[in-house]
């Protein structure tokens, strides 16, 4: 569909530009909210005559939940026009967190955080809906904005809510981030076009065609096998890095190991970047410079943990890469179909964090059992397979808008 095709369609409305920094704004709070407990578990765990492992395990249920979001809600955006939509889910979002800070009980507090975790992936419906209202020649900046607020909520989320939490109270922090979304439901209520999704059938008969989109589409599946297996090495960096520095012979205090987290900053304003250099030259070159980058960071790596200076600015250059292919590549998957982008990127999404989270879950013992340099490798193999997937099908992933762009080139 060509640019002039989206704009002429009259179930479609492109996003100015305060609209879209709106989506990159409430994405980023919506996205949050899974991350602000994590940092004052142990005074959680105390507040509600908790262990602190039945605590941390409650505090990772919003990662469950926002996978089964991804699974079930993000189709909604095909269904559902966005001002309905967004105010409702993000209203659910800010009365469950009410939920968490109420609870008195362990019980209470993770099926409450189960829910918010749910209501969290409207994120990923805001960027679904800045591929579905944007022209193909914007696409990706639209993408980009979104994505960066998403990837601060990521990295905020944390330092955010332990400062809010040290100076009012774990309790009163999520209150307030319940208001922040709550003013954020108001504000998508006001500032979201008004728009008809275009209907394909019934939210239901979007949902049993999912499993059938990847073995129908050759390319949405290499989309999402090279998305997951960088994710993966994404996850698997930074989980081994907090155990890393933990352990001896460096033995990092959890404040120092926080600061590192800085360094993603960098891949957040990478996005943006990323989303425009997509847009004039095409997905699969974006992709696979940043796999390169990434790829020689996480070569390096196993050779300067100690460095501090120079692991930040490693790490920093590692998430650019990988955030920039994550923003090209989520981009080529709005573009197959941008009448009716949100199944496709409900499942990218889903096959995409069963990636990150199966890093997360290897880094941990990788590092106790290898040590450090065996995440270096493993990572760096993880993204050596996506860049082989990105490369063979370099032309075949390509939309035709994409083609345009590379021919131009």
């Amino acid at each position: 569909m060509t640019s002039a095709q989206n704009n002429s369609n009259p179930h479609s409305q492109s996003l100015a530009g305060t609209q879209v920094l709106f989506l990159a704004v409430a994405a980023g709070v919506a996205t949050s909210t899974s991350y602000t407990v994590q940092p004052e578990l142990r005074r959680i765990a105390q507040d509600l005559g908790a262990t602190l492992a039945s605590t941390s395990a409650a505090a990772g249920l919003p990662i469950l939940g926002y996978m089964i979001g991804l699974a079930l809600l993000v189709p909604l955006v095909d269904h559902v026009p966005a001002r309905r939509l967004l105010p409702a889910q993000l209203s659910f979002l800010g009365l469950s967190l009410g939920l968490v800070a109420i609870a008195t009980n362990v019980m209470a507090f993770g099926a409450a955080l189960l829910v918010s975790g749910i209501c969290a992936s409207t994120g990923a419906q805001m960027s679904t809906l800045a591929g579905k209202h944007s022209s193909a020649g914007r696409r990706g900046r639209a993408l980009g904005a979104v994505t960066a607020g998403i990837s601060a909520g990521v990295l905020l989320g944390r330092l955010v809510g332990g400062g809010l939490a040290d100076r009012v109270g774990w309790r009163a922090m999520l209150l307030i981030v319940a208001c922040l979304c709550l003013s954020c439901a108001l504000g998508s209520r006001v500032l979201l076009p008004r728009t008809t999704p275009h209907r394909e059938g019934s939210y239901f008969a979007t949902l049993a065609s999912m499993p059938r989109l990847l073995l129908t589409h050759a390319d949405l599946r290499a989309a999402a096998l090279a998305g997951a297996l960088w994710f993966f090495a994404f996850s698997l960096v930074w989980m081994g890095l907090s155990l890393a520095l933990a352990l001896p012979p460096l033995g990092r205090s959890p404040t120092t190991i926080g600061l590192y987290s800085l360094a993603g900053a960098a891949g957040i304003v990478a996005t943006r970047v990323a989303g425009q250099l997509a847009d004039r030259f095409g997905s699969p070159r974006v992709v696979l410079a940043g796999l390169g980058l990434a790829l020689l960071c996480a070569l390096v790596t196993p050779f300067i943990l100690g460095v501090a200076p120079l692991m930040i600015l490693t790490l920093a250059l590692f998430d650019t890469g990988l955030f920039s292919a994550q923003v090209a590549n989520q981009r080529r998957v709005l573009s197959l179909d941008p009448r009716r982008p949100a199944p496709f990127n409900s499942v990218y999404m889903v096959i995409y964090f069963v990636g990150g989270s199966l890093g997360t879950a290897v880094g941990g013992p990788l590092v106790s059992s290898f040590g450090w340099p065996a995440v270096g490798i493993t990572a760096a193999m993880a993204i050596t397979a996506a860049g082989g997937i990105g490369w063979a099908k370099r032309r075949t992933l390509a939309t035709p808008a994409e083609a345009l762009d590379q021919d131009a080139a």
